[in-house]
């Protein structure tokens, strides 16, 4: 009877994702965002929008550069994929992040104080199967409201 307990039990753990999990994703690459195939909720997109990132688990660095009605931004940050809470400064504001894997679709969450309002995001990252594809959706909740907001990156 121990015998068949253990069978069945080791024939569960086999059949779970945890022991079939392959090699999580490497995100490393120049990412441009493909305008016509993202949603930006109620915003107009932006004029550039490029994700430069560096990806050796569990660290994650990523310049950012967008641009918006003529005026271009740039900003640097690190993301350390432990599912702890850690700081990363955003221009002038700081936000908590949190980010983890979930199988292989990186989960991102990160929480802001602005103006002394709460805003919350969590932004899951999907790379296709053919690595040229990198998609991000947003949910964020704020005290006005609730948003959804979906980019596709395409690799460089």
């Amino acid at each position: 009877m121990h015998r068949r307990l253990w069978t069945l039990a080791l024939a569960a753990a086999l059949a779970s994702p945890a022991a079939f999990s392959a090699d999580k994703p490497n995100l490393t690459g120049t990412w441009n965002l493909n305008v016509q195939k993202s949603e930006f909720g109620p915003s107009p997109g932006p004029d550039k929008f490029v994700r430069k990132i560096e990806h050796k688990d569990p660290e994650l660095k990523m310049t950012t550069i967008q641009a918006f009605q003529g005026q271009e931004r740039t900003n640097d940050v690190v993301y350390t994929i432990d599912g702890t809470e850690h700081t990363v400064k955003s221009g002038q504001a700081e936000a908590q992040i949190t980010a983890t894997w979930k199988g292989n679709v990186l989960e991102v969450k990160s929480v802001r104080n602005v103006q002394g309002n709460e805003i919350v995001a969590v932004e899951t990252w999907t790379l296709a199967e053919d690595g040229k594809t990198l998609s991000t959706v947003s949910h964020i909740k704020a005290p006005m409201g609730e948003l959804d907001l979906k980019f596709l990156f395409e690799k460089e």
